[in-house]
């Protein structure tokens, strides 16, 4: 979600795509969601939902790392679409075990509960990680630009106003505006914004690819292997059955 975040700024901004064009260009992460989550369940019982979920996070790191590496000024479109595959099968990879870990290991009258926490701990991480991951993106943003403009020429910087420089330093709006007010220095602005916002959102995706790393640690670490795992739904399959009341099946 966080990468997604970035990554829709980064296709208009950058890029300059549509709005129409950067929605469309997310939908290789959709087709190749639908194409691997059924193949994630299959997964998840020949080989255990730690082998499936470090799976999805390998993908989700290849997916950042892609957008890290390949996602310049001028990039083109398959290097859009490469990420966003990579991140579309991470995900599809990693959905189920994320969320059969959870509801398997209750008991059964409590599934719902243990459905809702997974789709809780989702989308409160998707938040948080857009935040983390937005407030990166800002500071690389405004440091990369500071740095173009204490580079620039003297006599350049001269004509600059400490106004206008904050206020292209605070955000890739902020400078198209100012782009529109100096029209004869629009190129230029327009420029380093976009120079800018690269630099700013490699500091996002390294903070994406440290999250996905902590992540894939704690499930290393963490998660039962397939082998236990198996035994530990089984305990709990057992102890449902004994809630059961006599006669009912």
């Amino acid at each position: 979600m966080g990468a997604v975040f970035v990554g829709q700024q980064y296709l208009q901004n950058v890029l300059a795509y549509e709005p129409l064009e950067s929605g469309a260009a997310i939908l290789p992460a959709a087709a190749f969601m639908l194409i691997v989550a059924p193949q994630s369940a299959k997964l998840v019982i020949s080989k255990g939902s730690r082998f499936t979920l470090l799976a999805g996070y390998l993908f989700c790191f290849l997916g950042i790392l892609t957008m890290l590496v390949l996602w310049s000024t001028e990039a083109s479109y398959w290097q859009v679409a490469l990420a966003y595959a990579f991140i579309g099968i991470g995900v599809g990879l990693a959905g189920t075990p994320a969320s059969s870990s959870l509801t398997g290991s209750v008991p059964v009258d409590r599934a719902g509960m243990a459905s809702g926490t997974a789709d809780l701990q989702r989308d409160l991480g998707g938040a948080v990680m857009q935040s983390v991951m937005g407030v990166f993106l800002a500071a690389g943003y405004a440091s990369a630009l500071a740095g173009q403009i204490s580079s620039a020429p003297e006599s350049d910087q001269q004509e600059i106003s400490s106004q206008a420089e904050v206020q292209v330093e605070s955000s890739f709006s902020a400078a198209e505006v100012a782009a529109e007010k100096y029209p004869q220095y629009s190129e230029e602005i327009l420029a380093a914004a976009r120079e800018s916002f690269v630099d700013g959102q490699h500091w996002a995706y390294l903070a994406g690819l440290t999250a996905v790393m902590l992540g894939a640690v704690l499930v290393f670490t963490m998660f039962p292997r397939h082998g236990h795992e198996t035994e530990l739904l089984q305990e709990y399959h057992e102890e449902d059955r004994s809630r059961q009341p006599a006669g009912s099946g």
